[in-house]
């Protein structure tokens, strides 16, 4: 079991990928306690003087300007959790909520939030006894923040609301809390603020997003480069010297994959000096690193959005270090917002022309003499007609989803907040597209690797000879009509799991 320490500089995508997506240990780095301490004595300070100052001694949005008694302080805090825990819907996934909670301690780390160091751990206590609060899907405007989702989160910690049962059942906080020995916790001025106004859940998603798009974009060089070979296409448009005339660094890294991809293959070579039947292939094959490569380029500028979003401070008010408190926009989730539904069209379009290729490949008058739907007795049997017809609904339903949600604000607060990011919105509907891209990539590689075993003798590359065993397993041989849905899962789960990957890379070497 590993540890993720939360230091006054944060964490890292890795460290919030341990914690979302695996078993890992939460501590708080000792510095971060001094740092929390000193930000909290400051407020305490500011209590006592009688200023009044934003979230500490006043009301919230709307009511920003309504004096709060220093005795009502404390439930001013609990009553903006409780009021503002108002989603609806179905829960959000475990790995979703635990991201947040971790990037929410991480905020509250970076000293700059006011609050005391047990309100840090008492999140922290959450993770490590595997406590997920129930935070419902719908909610959040990417205004000032994920107020809702967090809500939910902090409602935990007060002994309210709703947790993640096993199995995905519903279970009273209180329960859970008390079944791993945690105690509720009772907030002091400025904490539920502190706990409820950042950007926890767009950032959240966006990292989960982006390791998902990683590994998928270089999955789709995988199944380009299968789908490629068994339509007997040439490897001769992926030279390294055609891309470096174009220097796009995605475009350079698909290409040099899918090259790698095409070597030592009988069929490539069965072929190879006799351009009459493809003196240039279609435009799903021969421009597959220029559409994955742009992709690859996206989730860069995205990677970084999301690196810079890791190191700030998403509070508001913020405690400085001179004592001041200011209020600020730093919650605002544009920056996500953007980059997500930057992503979104980008994983939309690589999905986008594998679904091409798909058909490319079932129709006998384009795939250079493989049977008509890639079955050996074409009339009787349909072959992968259908998964065609999923792949197609899909891609139909990733370009909906391509839409941007960024530029549909819509006001709230009585006008206060009267321009959100819709951020919460584009990253939960990025993670729907990468989904979807992930079955399109399944159809694909099914596709081509009926295509190779069609081949037969002629052997593939080791990438392909991989691919078929991997196949074999589950869709077996060329054939009569089976029952397509259970294979089309087994095939989605070789493409998002590692064993296929991890073989191929055995045989080519790592794929970037």
């Amino acid at each position: 079991m590993s540890v993720v320490t939360v230091t006054p500089a944060g964490v890292t995508p890795a460290d919030v990928l341990a914690v979302a997506r695996g078993s890992a240990t939460v501590v708080l780095d000792p510095a971060t306690i001094e740092a929390m301490k000193t930000s909290r004595a400051i407020v305490d300070r500011i209590e006592q003087d009688g200023r009044p100052v934003y979230g500490v001694s006043t009301g919230f949005g709307a009511l920003a300007n309504t004096f709060i008694a220093p005795e009502r302080r404390a439930e001013l805090q609990h009553a903006l959790i409780r009021s503002h825990a108002a989603g609806i819907g179905a829960p959000m996934p475990r790995e979703v909520v635990r991201a947040m909670m971790l990037l929410r301690v991480r905020s509250l780390a970076l000293g700059r939030s006011g609050v005391r160091p047990l309100v840090a751990q008492s999140l922290v206590d959450l993770l490590n006894h595997d406590v997920t609060p129930w935070v419902p899907e719908h909610g959040s405007l990417g205004a000032s923040g994920d107020l809702a989702p967090l809500a939910h989160c902090a409602l935990a910690l007060l002994g309210e609301g709703w947790t993640l049962g096993k199995g995905g059942a519903r279970e009273d906080a209180s329960v859970a809390l008390h079944r791993a020995g945690l105690t509720p916790i009772e907030l002091a001025a400025k904490e539920g603020l502190a706990l409820i106004n950042g950007t926890d859940g767009m950032l959240g998603m966006l990292l989960l997003a982006i390791d998902d798009a990683e590994h998928l974009f270089a999955m789709a060089d995988v199944t380009a480069a299968l789908a490629i070979e068994a339509m007997l296409g040439t490897d001769r448009p992926f030279q390294p010297e055609l891309h470096s005339i174009r220097p796009h660094p995605g475009q350079a890294v698909s290409a040099a994959n899918i090259h790698r991809l095409l070597q030592g293959s009988d069929i490539m070579d069965s072929h190879r000096d006799d351009l009459v039947h493809a003196v240039q292939d279609a435009y799903s094959m021969r421009c597959a690193p220029q559409v994955a490569g742009a992709a690859r380029d996206t989730l860069g500028f995205v990677s970084s959005v999301a690196g810079r979003e890791l190191v700030s401070v998403v509070d508001n008010p913020v405690v400085l270090p001179d004592g001041r408190v200011e209020s600020t926009g730093n919650f605002h989730g544009a920056p996500l917002g953007f980059a997500a539904d930057f992503l979104a069209i980008a994983a939309a379009e690589v999905g986008a022309i594998s679904e091409r290729r798909v058909d490319r490949l079932l129709d006998v008058t384009r795939n250079r003499d493989l049977p008509a739907f890639l079955t050996p007795d074409a009339g009787v049997n349909s072959g992968l007609m259908i998964a065609q017809y999923t792949a197609a609904g899909i891609v139909a339903e990733n370009r909906r989803l391509a839409a941007p949600a960024s530029v549909d604000s819509l006001p709230t607060s009585g006008m206060q907040e009267d321009h959100v990011s819709m951020g919460w919105a584009a990253t939960r509907k990025l993670r729907t597209v990468l989904d979807n891209l992930t079955s399109l990539l399944a159809v694909e590689l099914l596709a081509a690797v009926r295509g190779l075993q069609l081949r037969a003798p002629l052997a593939p590359s080791p990438a392909g000879r991989a691919a078929v065993t991997a196949v074999a397993r589950f869709a077996g041989e060329p054939g009569p009509d089976i029952f397509l849905a259970p294979v089309l899962e087994s095939a989605r789960t070789t493409i998002i799991t590692r064993p296929l990957r991890t073989t191929i890379e055995s045989h080519i070497g790592p794929l970037t």
